[in-house]
């Protein structure tokens, strides 16, 4: 999926999704798009460097998931008990979605009663 077809998705997914470039005071992060639900990430990727999208996922599903796809993997910069990182050039675009729809169901409804 390209990346401003994964945008899109991102946005299509609730009313309460945000993005924002929240690094741009990094260098090395500067290009970093970051989506948000009630103001808690759940899925992020550098604009500059489109291979990896990291993702919440739940802990029990990660091993499983990386050892059965090869284009899922270590996150970027997030604890790989609760995140996975996909390759958006690699991966099929309905395993992207369902995986990104995912990662948003478990923020929403962690943080759903504690919006900011």
């Amino acid at each position: 999926m390209n990346i401003e077809d994964y945008r899109e998705y991102c946005l299509s997914l609730g009313e309460d999704v945000e993005e924002k470039l929240p690094f741009t005071a990094f260098h090395y992060a500067s290009g970093v798009l970051v989506f948000y639900v009630h103001g808690h990430m759940f899925s992020f990727f550098d604009c500059d460097n489109y291979s990896v999208i990291t993702l919440k996922c739940q802990p029990e599903r990660i091993e499983e998931l990386k050892s059965r796809y090869d284009y899922i993997g270590k996150p970027f910069n997030e604890s790989p008990k609760y995140w996975i990182g996909i390759n958006p050039e690699t991966a099929p675009d309905d395993l992207l979605r369902e995986l990104t729809r995912n990662s948003y169901e478990i923020v929403k409804a962690k943080y759903k009663n504690k919006q900011k």
